[in-house]
């Protein structure tokens, strides 16, 4: 999950000053989007707006918490990158390893139809039946277990009521903390018949992420992330999305280092028994969003569909270690 938030390209702050609701603006737009832009630019596919989400689910109180389970507010992360101990490193392992495991069971449950509510509900009962907690439950007031984000929304979508579609491509953001230790990935889901532009946004995407992956090791600058991430883009006409970061992780959700997937000089340098995020968003079109009103949902101000693959990471003596990964489904699609 992420949640660093860039301001350089958000739309929000514009629409806050001309004192209008966010929403209404974008519901106004989408008229014009689906008429002149979606269809002879960006491919073949339904824009997405939220729909009636749920009451918040609960926990048993069998299910260890963390500190924001009922404050929505975490405990203070570390103030420098963690350099982890073996202890700490086998926790995220384990940690991580649940979390692809209930990731990867999704792509026998996706289907044309399906809510994003409904795939809620079976990772909330998914996790907290092997004695895990779903880490964005009521982290920061977030009120669902998973974040789902759905064709021109970026991240940080609620689940809800709206039955997927076919042609619909999904990101399901998955966090699970278990015995002490957050383990976070993401991937995306091709929902029935995806047209050509579709899949070529999320096989670039899993693609842009492999590459950062590979350069990972001790010495290594991060800022190499970013800028292996958007020279690899630029090449294939995509754009990154630079308002959100990858980050730290280890007992608590979100830590130091920042991990910027646009170019970028940011100093800093990887040490092995570092643990973070790689996460990269990228769009077909214009990487500028708004925030919705309920201040979580982001989507794209032109209307194009993005994609997100995201990969928890532990940098090694001797280069890199994959904690969640890899995904084996979509390769080949």
């Amino acid at each position: 999950m992420i949640i660093a938030l860039r301001n350089t390209y958000c739309l929000a702050f514009k629409y806050n000053l001309l004192k209008v609701s966010r929403e209404s603006l974008y519901f106004q737009f989408r008229g014009f989007l689906s008429r002149h832009l979606r269809r002879r630019k960006f491919g073949n596919y339904n824009l997405v707006m939220p729909a009636q989400v749920s009451p918040m689910r609960q926990v048993g109180k069998d299910i260890p918490t963390p500190s924001y389970y009922k404050t929505r507010i975490p405990s203070p992360s570390p103030s420098t990158p963690e350099i982890k101990t073996q202890e700490q490193i086998e926790g995220m392992r384990r940690s991580c390893k649940l979390a692809r495991e209930v990731l990867d069971s999704l792509h026998n449950i996706i289907k044309v139809g399906m809510t994003t509510d409904e795939l809620d509900v079976y990772v909330h009962d998914w996790v907290t039946s092997r004695g895990a907690y779903p880490s964005p439950l009521n982290y920061r007031g977030f009120p669902k277990s998973i974040c789902t984000s759905v064709n021109n929304v970026v991240c940080h979508g609620i689940p809800d009521n709206r039955p997927l579609h076919d042609g619909d491509i999904v990101n399901v953001d998955i966090t699970v903390y278990y015995q002490g230790y957050h383990g976070d990935c993401s991937a995306m889901f091709l929902v029935g018949e995806v047209d050509e532009k579709g899949k070529h946004l999320v096989r670039v995407t899993l693609q842009a992420l492999d590459l950062a992956v590979s350069i990972c090791r001790p010495g290594q600058v991060f800022s190499a992330i970013g800028n292996t991430i958007e020279k690899f883009v630029k090449e294939n006409n995509l754009s990154v999305v630079p308002n959100y970061a990858g980050h730290g992780i280890g007992s608590y959700f979100h830590g130091p280092p920042d991990i910027n997937h646009y170019a970028n000089s940011l100093s800093g340098k990887m040490a092995a028994g570092m643990t973070f995020t790689i996460e990269p968003i990228l769009s077909q079109g214009s990487p500028r969003m708004v925030i919705l009103d309920d201040q979580w949902t982001s989507v794209t101000v032109d209307g194009s569909r993005t994609a997100q693959w995201e990969h928890t990471v532990l940098v090694t003596p001797t280069g890199v270690e994959v904690l969640t990964g890899p995904p084996y489904v979509f390769a080949q699609g």
